[in-house]
């Protein structure tokens, strides 16, 4: 791919004010960055205010998750159309912490990536597998049928999709995924789009790396395979931030 692809996800952190002198403080460090698209995902009420703050800088608003309905008696919930409205281009399907936590399923997701995509936004769809799962040999059967079962009947090209592997298991366990490891995997994951798509298409679709994320960790994943980071608690502070942003100008 030409550029390299940083997603920051907020999680449930940051108030308003915070958020804006993020934006501040980022935009900032990051003029002139030429390899490198961001996107920063805030929780739902910064969203508006983020929005502002990025304006004619070229950094992307995207959104932490969404419903699959455009309208409707969902209490608590968020519509494709209602994100767009915000001035999202993004938004992550599938994150890990809404498996385990929420009980996401396969069929939730898929109706998400559907939703997004018929939107006009761009689903980061998330996959990975457990420590449980890798240590008893079905990492790639998890992760395979994780993709499968989300893009069934899901529009796949290197414009309307961004994957980003999780390793569940080397988030906040103090484990770290080798470089090795997320090659390994880039290379079923490519393959398994292959099969939906065809191969040609799948090379050029924005591969992400997600496990716990650091400046420290990171150089090593840009060596091949893979396009850019689904960053999280290193995507808080706009220096952090920047320094892995600055990883991929150097690449």
């Amino acid at each position: 791919m030409g550029q390299f692809l940083l997603i920051a996800n907020w999680k449930m952190y940051k108030s308003l004010s915070q958020a804006q002198a993020f934006c501040r403080d980022f935009i900032l460090l990051s003029r002139g960055i030429k390899k490198t698209k961001v996107v920063i995902c805030p929780p739902f009420t910064a969203l508006s205010t983020v929005n502002a703050s990025l304006q004619n800088t070229g950094i992307k608003l995207g959104a932490q998750d969404l419903f699959w309905m455009e309208k409707g008696a969902y209490t608590g919930e968020i519509s494709p159309v209602q994100l767009v409205d915000t001035g999202c281009s993004y938004v992550i399907v599938g994150h890990s912490e809404r498996r385990q936590i929420i009980g996401e399923t396969d069929k939730i997701i898929n109706n998400k990536l559907k939703a997004a995509q018929k939107s006009g936004l761009i689903p980061v769809l998330c996959v990975g597998e457990t420590l449980e799962e890798r240590q008893n040999n079905k990492a790639e059967e998890i992760v395979r049928g994780q993709l499968l079962s989300a893009l069934e009947g899901v529009s796949v090209t290197e414009s309307n999709v961004v994957i980003a592997y999780e390793p569940i298991w080397a988030i906040g366990t103090g484990i770290n995924a080798s470089y090795q490891d997320a090659l390994e995997m880039a290379g079923l994951i490519r393959q398994t789009l292959g099969k939906i798509s065809n191969n040609k298409i799948a090379e050029r679709i924005p591969l992400l790396y997600g496990g716990s994320v650091k400046t420290e960790n990171f150089a090593a994943f840009l060596q091949g395979g893979l396009d850019g980071a689904l960053v999280g608690g290193a995507s808080l502070e706009a220096d952090s931030f920047f320094n892995i942003v600055r990883l991929c100008e150097n690449a």
